[in-house]
């Protein structure tokens, strides 16, 4: 049975790259959500094995979307994605509970390794 994965991102394109790496690895997409907002409901009723979450969003940001969902399931495996190398967000998420961090521009080998360790 392939991992079952939520692809939250503000950006199609990012959704699309990220889709596309992972159903080329074995995964299951289960849902895309362009904001928390989509991601905290998405998650509830498709209950995925891990999600993939962008911080900076319109509505509500990763980093609060990753809280609730959180909240809601404390067994919830995320993993950010974000543009922004920022130390301090980084921080932010882990202490969320963000299983790992992958920077954009994404590269397919550091997406797999991320999402493979966060689900093993």
């Amino acid at each position: 049975m392939s991992k079952t994965v939520l692809i939250v991102d503000d950006a199609a394109f990012m959704r699309m790259m990220i889709k596309d790496i992972l159903e080329k690895n074995g995964y299951t997409v289960v849902g895309e959500a362009e904001n928390g907002n989509v991601a905290v409901e998405k998650y509830k009723e498709l209950n995925p094995d891990i999600v993939t979450m962008d911080i900076t969003m319109p509505e509500k940001d990763g980093i609060t979307a990753l809280k609730e969902i959180r909240e809601y399931d404390p067994n919830a495996v995320v993993i950010m994605c974000s543009a922004m190398g920022q130390q301090a967000m980084v921080i932010d998420a882990i202490q969320a509970g963000a299983k790992d961090f992958v920077v954009k521009p994404f590269q397919a080998e550091r997406v797999i390794e991320a999402v493979s360790k966060a689900l093993s």
